[in-house]
């Protein structure tokens, strides 16, 4: 860890990946609330009233984007559409369960 890091490693350290991906403030939270059901747009955003709608569908697209969520769209009047997570999201999951029990150890050292 005292060695100097090049910015060829630092690109090639898969914290690095990781990092780019969940980058977004709420992405987590998104994966969160998917690892539980499909939800509609308008259920995810009843579930996080602090964010923007706007910033909402910024963080829906980019994990779209990376592959984490499946976003469909049906063709109706008006329109419907429901977010999941695709398999590679699902594979996040534990990750998701580790920084949940880390974050219950670090509520035990506040109190």
């Amino acid at each position: 860890m005292n060695e100097s890091v090049s910015d060829e490693n630092f690109l090639d350290c898969p914290f690095a990946s990781v990092q780019k991906v969940v980058r977004g403030k709420w992405s987590m939270v998104i994966l969160y609330f998917l690892s539980q059901r499909v939800l509609r747009f308008g259920e995810l955003n009843r579930k996080m009233p602090m964010v923007t709608q706007a910033y909402l569908t910024k963080e829906l697209r980019l994990l779209e984007e990376y592959g984490l969520v499946n976003r469909k769209v049906y063709p109706q009047v008006p329109p419907k559409v429901e977010y999941s997570l695709t398999p590679l999201g699902e594979k996040f999951l534990p990750v998701l369960k580790a920084l949940e029990n880390f974050a219950v150890d670090c509520q035990d050292y506040q109190a």
